[in-house]
């Protein structure tokens, strides 16, 4: 008997767009067919157009359109296909949803798994709207018995650290020729070296291969790089499909490849946030953006990653010089328009800044607090940012680092304003790192040194720097990984060896400006914790 060959769909879809999941899962199909394959395996989720849909499954009509499209579907594919769907369930204890495999095969669906691990934890919040399995599945292709599993059905309390009542891979030893698991496994940096590790283990304890798809794309802040893969028992590999590219691609099992080459991981960074900021203007009907150009580093890589994104034709600076801005803030940012080929306009706000400020004198009796002069800068910018977006039919994009971000070092309806917050999970330090790479990968100044090595600032007041408000970003990016990506608390981060007054300093700013990060746009995630929708802190609280 040969050994069962199967093709891996490495989807790039858009949630709730049925139509368009059908037509690419049946187009897969055909080309599985071409391909010889015996069976067709699709990512989590992927007849829904992808994971996570979140709060759409509260709706029954679209859940129920969604289950009709599976049907339709199996009269349409060309070889037996697995389909990751939302599965309708009888009544009974918990969500009446099922986060489902089902086998797809002469024109029925023929059977169905339902994913027996369901994740509540960080940005996973399954057990919401599903109803767990309780059961292995085993089904039979081409001769071979080929076991079931979803997601989060392989992942090991050894690796993401929660104990579950079921094991679904000890289910499966000796039971099946191979293990197939469709996934919707997000990206951060670190992340497919443990994904690797994993699968390697769960072939070993399975006795037999493992086939792994992912969805490969941006779905709001999160990202998914796909690097969908096949492992033998002995470790080897089997087959493997690009990092951040859709597609299909037949992994033999009788065959073995060699190991995929990991990226430099700022390359593989760089990667993520282009694919990010290119779905979620695709997905959102976005076709142009703008952004405020300072000169600095921050909004000089955001401005290159959107060209790489779109298209420089797609891109646009405002240079908004102010009272206190440097000559370098314009002339650095001139470069950088033009080594990206990006359009940029000059708009002072300094007689707007001149006439605001004249305007609240019945307010602040002629004696502003600092922060009332300096936000005000800021604010305008932020409003001219916005108009502009509105006038070009564009989105705007935020320039925020993340450590600038967990500080609250950022304006409320200021440079806060914006869709999406690009590099909003980026530590300040990684900024100028990638900045740096991507100068060297193109072999020319595509983000001005200038921009890289002038000391960063708001340039909201004379002689302002970074520093003169936050520690020195490489003392404030350790303890910031410390506190809000690893929990580390206040005497673990001294322990370690950095200053009290600073820790206590840092922690402090991060506990108060909560209230702005919920009102602030998306950010793409990048980091095992990040600002968004897998950290959930009240405003109102004791700190």
């Amino acid at each position: 008997m040969r050994p069962v060959r199967i093709a891996i769909a490495q989807l790039d879809l858009t949630i709730a767009d049925l139509e368009g999941a059908l037509t690419a899962i049946a187009l897969a199909s055909e080309q599985a067919r071409a391909a010889g394959a015996d069976l067709l395996l699709t990512p989590e989720l992927a007849m829904f157009g992808g994971y996570p849909p979140r709060d759409l499954l509260d709706r029954p009509a679209l859940v129920a359109r969604q289950w009709a499209m599976v049907q339709a579907l199996a009269r349409l594919v060309a070889v037996p296909t697995l389909v990751g769907c939302v599965e309708p369930l009888e009544p009974g204890a918990g969500p009446a949803l099922g986060n489902s495999l089902v086998l797809l095969r002469g024109g029925q669906v023929e059977t169905g798994y339902r994913k027996r691990l369901l994740p509540t934890y960080d940005v996973f919040d399954e057990r919401r709207h599903f109803r767990p399995g309780d059961r292995p599945c085993v089904v039979e292709v081409a001769g071979a018995r080929v076991g079931l599993s979803v997601c989060e059905d392989i992942w090991s309390a050894d690796f993401v650290g929660v104990a579950y009542q079921q094991d679904p891979v000890a289910d499966l030893a000796g039971r099946c020729d191979v293990l197939v698991n469709a996934s919707a496994s997000p990206w951060h940096l670190g992340k497919p070296a443990v994904r690797h590790r994993l699968l390697h283990a769960v072939a070993t304890r399975v006795g037999a291969p493992v086939v792994y798809v992912n969805q490969v794309g941006g779905h709001d802040e999160l990202l998914f790089d796909g690097d969908s893969a096949a492992v033998a028992p002995d470790g080897s590999w089997l087959g493997c499909a690009p990092r951040w590219q859709a597609g299909i691609w037949t992994i033999d099992l009788a065959a073995r490849v060699p190991a995929p080459q990991e990226p430099h991981p700022l390359d593989d960074l760089h990667a993520a946030l282009v694919t990010g900021i290119r779905d979620y203007c695709r997905k959102t009907a976005q076709k142009r953006v703008v952004l405020g150009l300072s000169g600095g580093i921050d909004s000089a890589l955001v401005a290159a990653l959107a060209a790489d994104a779109l298209g420089p034709e797609c891109v646009t600076g405002l240079l908004m010089p102010g009272p206190y801005s440097s000559p370098g803030s314009v002339t650095d940012a001139q470069a950088l328009a033009r080594a990206l080929r990006i359009t940029a306009h000059e708009v002072s706000i300094t007689g707007l800044f001149t006439q605001g400020m004249a305007a609240l004198a019945p307010v602040t009796d002629g004696r502003p607090q600092g922060l009332t002069s300096e936000n005000l800068q800021s604010r305008l910018r932020g409003t001219l940012v916005m108009a502009a977006a509105n006038q070009l039919g564009a989105m705007a994009l935020t320039t925020g680092n993340k450590s600038e971000l967990a500080c609250g070092y950022c304006t409320i309806y200021g440079d806060m304003n914006g869709g999406l917050a690009p590099i909003g999970d980026v530590y300040k330090t990684t900024v100028w790192e990638l900045a740096r790479r991507m100068n060297a990968r193109a072999g020319v100044e595509r983000i001005p040194v200038a921009s890289i090595d002038k000391a960063p600032s708001a340039e909201l007041r004379e002689n302002q720097t970074d520093q003169d408000s936050l520690p020195p970003y490489p003392v404030l990016d350790r303890i910031l990984e410390a506190f809000v990506e690893e929990h580390r608390d206040r005497e673990a981060i001294i322990a370690a060896g950095e200053d009290p007054s600073t820790v206590d300093r840092v922690i402090r700013l991060v506990e108060v400006s909560e209230f702005k990060r919920r009102q602030a746009a998306p950010a793409l995630r990048v980091s095992r914790k990040a600002f968004g929708m897998g950290r959930r802190v009240p405003i109102a609280r004791r700190f």
